[in-house]
Formats: C-alpha cells, sequence, structure tokens
C-alpha cells in the first residue's frame, strides 16, 4: 500500500491555510449541530449571496437549448436572453457538451479583449486571450511556464493568497516574499520590494517575476495609480514579468479609491518591454460565481513563439471546462441600456456591491472598537485582515528565538487562538500566520461575505470572546 513516503515532497510541504485544520474542525462542529459562520474563503453564494438571473437565465437555455423550441417556457426568459442564446448557439453551435478550441471559444475570447479595450481605451487581441477553469488555472499556467531553473524565484506579497506559497512549492520555485506596508494601508513599498530583491539575490535565488494582487487578499487593500506606476518601473528594471491578479476589480467600496488596472498604466507609461500578465474571474466582483470555476489569462509583450507554448500547455488539459467559458463571457458583455433584463441586472448587480460596502464597514468599524484589535476598514475585495494583540507567555523569550522557531511559535499562538474563536463563538476565520506576517505580529483573515445581521452578531462574539481570551492569558 502506498505511503507517505511513497508521495512527492512538494505535495507534502505545500500548504493551503484557507481550507486548513480549522476549517476541517469547524466542519466538524457543524455536523454535531453547531452554528458555523464560514469567514474563511470568499464562496459568496455558499454565503446566501444570490446568482443574478441574468446569467443563470442565459446558462439554463445553453445548458438546455431544446427549451428554445418551447414558445411557453421562451415568454418566461427576458427577450434579449433568449436572442442572446441563439445567436451564441449560432457561434458555437457545438453547446456546453463538446470539448473547444484548447485557449476557449473564440467569440468568448474576443469579447474579453473587447472588454480589455473598453474598459482600459487600449488595443486587445483575442489571441492574447486564454480561457481558464478560474484564475487559479491561470496563475499555475504562468507560474509552470517560468519556473526555468531550481533557483528560480517568484516575488508574492506577504500577506499573500496561499495558492501561490503553494503553486511554488508544488513546482519547485523559490518563494522570494516582500511585506507590504501595512502602516500605509497596504501598500506596496519600493524599499522593501528592493530589499526583499537583493536579499534573495545575494542568497542565491534568481527572481523572475513579481505577484501583485490588486484589490488585495488578504488586506482589502486598492492600490493607488502612484503605487502601480511604481511597481512597472520595478519590474522593468530588475527584469521581472508581472503577474497581476486582478479579480476583485468590479470590488471597490472606499469612494476615495479606484482600480487601476496594470494593463492601462503599462500602455499609458509606454512600457513595450515587459511582460505582463492579468487575471480575472467569475467567481468574485458582484458574480461569486465560484462553482462555474470561470476565468481568463490575458498576456501582453510576449513574442509569438512564447505565446505558443501557453497555447500548448493549456491544449495538455485540452481546454478549460465549457460553462465557465460561457459564465467568463456573460462577465464581461452583460446586458446594455435597453436590453429587457438590463434593469434587473442593475438592480441585482448594485445591490450586491452595496451589501458588500455596508458590511466591510460594519466589520471594520466593528474590530476597531475592539479594545487589543485594529483593521484598516476595507477598501476593497472581501477580506479583512484584523490585526490583535496577545500578551507575552511566561517564561517564553521570542527575541531569543532563531527566526524559523519564532515563526512556528507564533504560528502556535496565531492557530491556537483562532481555534479557540471557532470552538466559543462558531466563527471561522484564517490564522495570518497562514498568509504571513511580521515577526511579532498577530492576524486573521475574515471575509465580509455573510448576511449582514451576521457580520453583526460577528462583531459582538468577536468582541466578548478577545476580552475572555487575553484575560485567561493575563491570568496564566
Amino acid at each position: 500500500m502506498i505511503t507517505l513516503n511513497d508521495l512527492n515532497p512538494h505535495l507534502l510541504h505545500a500548504q493551503y491555510a484557507v481550507r486548513g485544520p480549522i476549517v476541517q474542525r469547524a466542519q466538524e462542529l457543524e455536523a454535531q449541530g453547531k452554528k458555523i459562520i464560514y469567514c474563511n474563503i470568499g464562496n459568496p453564494q455558499a454565503l446566501k449571496q444570490r446568482p443574478l438571473s441574468f446569467l443563470r437565465q442565459a446558462l439554463s437555455l445553453l445548458e438546455n437549448p431544446g427549451l428554445l423550441d418551447d414558445r411557453e417556457i421562451c415568454d418566461r426568459y427576458p427577450e434579449d436572453i433568449v436572442a442572446r442564446v441563439r445567436e451564441i448557439l449560432k457561434k458555437h453551435p457545438h453547446g456546453t457538451g463538446a470539448y473547444t478550441q484548447s485557449p476557449g471559444i473564440p467569440f468568448v475570447r474576443q469579447a474579453v479583449a473587447d472588454f480589455i479595450a473598453r474598459r482600459d481605451g487600449v488595443p486587445a487581441d483575442k489571441e492574447h486571450v486564454i480561457l481558464t477553469d478560474g484564475a487559479s488555472k491561470g496563475v499555475q499556467a504562468v507560474l509552470l511556464a517560468l519556473l526555468k531553473n531550481p533557483n528560480d524565484g517568484v516575488m508574492i506579497p506577504i500577506p499573500q493568497y496561499p495558492l501561490y506559497s503553494a503553486t511554488l512549492e508544488l513546482y519547485g520555485g523559490r518563494q522570494v516574499g516582500y511585506f507590504l506596508d501595512e502602516e500605509n494601508r497596504w501598500q506596496l513599498n519600493e524599499q522593501i520590494l528592493t530589499a526583499s530583491y537583493t536579499k534573495a539575490v545575494s542568497g542565491g535565488t534568481h527572481p523572475v517575476a513579481l505577484v501583485v494582487i490588486n484589490p488585495g487578499n488578504p488586506t482589502g487593500a486598492v492600490l493607488s495609480r502612484d503605487n502601480v506606476d511604481m511597481i512597472i518601473r520595478f519590474a522593468r528594471a530588475h527584469s521581472l514579468s508581472l503577474i497581476a491578479d486582478e479579480v476583485y476589480q468590479e470590488n471597490v467600496y472606499d469612494r476615495s479609491a479606484k482600480f487601476h488596472s496594470f494593463t492601462r498604466a503599462m500602455w499609458e507609461n509606454g512600457v513595450r518591454d515587459v511582460t505582463l500578465f492579468t487575471l480575472h474571474s467569475v467567481s468574485k466582483g458582484f458574480l461569486g460565481e465560484c462553482g462555474h470555476r470561470g476565468g481568463y489569462l490575458e498576456m501582453r509583450n510576449i513574442p509569438d513563439d512564447v505565446l505558443a507554448q501557453f497555447i500548448k500547455l493549456q491544449s495538455i488539459s485540452l481546454c478549460a471546462n465549457v460553462s465557465g467559458q460561457l459564465a467568463t463571457y456573460f462577465m464581461v458583455a452583460p446586458p446594455q441600456p435597453g436590453d429587457a433584463s438590463y434593469e434587473t441586472y442593475v438592480r441585482e448587480r448594485d445591490g450586491v456591491l452595496n451589501g458588500l460596502k455596508r458590511k466591510a464597514e460594519i466589520l471594520g468599524n466593528g474590530v476597531n472598537t475592539i479594545k487589543g484589535m485594529s483593521v484598516d476598514v476595507p477598501q476593497g475585495a472581501m477580506y479583512a485582515f484584523v490585526r490583535f494583540l496577545l500578551p507575552p507567555e511566561k517564561g517564553v523569550d521570542a527575541a531569543a528565538m532563531t527566526p524559523e522557531e519564532r515563526e512556528q511559535y507564533e504560528a502556535r499562538r496565531d492557530s491556537a487562538y483562532c481555534l479557540a474563536l471557532l470552538e466559543e463563538t462558531g466563527i471561522c476565520v484564517v490564522p495570518g500566520s497562514g498568509f504571513g506576517q511580521k515577526a511579532g505580529t498577530f492576524h486573521f483573515r475574515t471575509t465580509f461575505l455573510p448576511p449582514q445581521d451576521e457580520i453583526e452578531s460577528l462583531v459582538q462574539r468577536l468582541k466578548l470572546f478577545h476580552e475572555k481570551y487575553v484575560h485567561a492569558l493575563e491570568e496564566a
């Protein structure tokens, strides 16, 4: 029988905190009848966000095109959706049950290119677009392609979404972490970037790419245009490819903030010699269609022979799932004014985004009233990275530990905190150590996706728990 010793060590070492031991314990408690508030992962529809009518109506007809022959049934759908589905089936008569071209259905890729061109006012080429099973598959494809040698590394933000560290581990690449500037609303800091790059090079690592998540996961920060411009200059100066994870681009709530795409910034800066990979997904934004696993990867400043290798890589998996490809189409080509479905679409879209804005404010403002806790009210995305204070343990000198020992010690402490929070309150969050954090600090990541009454309850329960937990440590 196969044992752990027979498995790839890269798999054994990979960690993915958002579905780790605390989540497994939450599922056990839920099976025992305990009410759990799942705030561990950005899975909107699992947390009672309703799917948008437009997308689901269109997909239902595409999955069962025989319904188009029934006039009575068609009359129940907005006429623009019926017309759109008929047109799609003319362009793609094989429907959802057949393989597509490896990079994706051509008219969907063209719609993605048109979306980018409208959004940014720049030329966009569908031949540089690959449709993927969610943004995650695009990330994995780029990292696999770029990691040529054992000493190659990728610069990733700390805190970071653990997809990046886990994928680097699986592929044998080196993680080059750079700390986001918590004191400056989690923007990137050029001095920190330079120090991280220099340290990596001096240690024998060859950085090949820089990952930026904007809006941020887990921080909820939205990068300023000046910050985006600085990042492009840095990548160019150090011959790094840029990987821009922009899956939360519709999730901006702070009126003083604005999403700035790397595509537009690079074009307006006249930069044509830095390769840019951008990613988007139907899982986030206001759609929340995580289960449909739809998304795209767009590539810029990339020669044709290199592009061909990415197409070949995609062909090894044949193609992305077709329903996800079509969901991506509806994301980038939504109803327009005058369409019968437009008013409902706008009402539902704005309802989701306004609800997320309210819940971000309730969570952020509520947490900041708790003694020993603080957080930047999320400007965007779906998360908050809450900082909390714990008293030092008696007889333990963390400052005397090696960096590795201290990291492990502090990870045990924030994991113990989050597990106790789960056991006592039913609130399921992810320890900050699962995303990375500076030595001597403790955080946890929470979503603000649950219904508003649950977010309000979460803040109240969190306050009572934190006060009790800290008091117990002080009395120990």
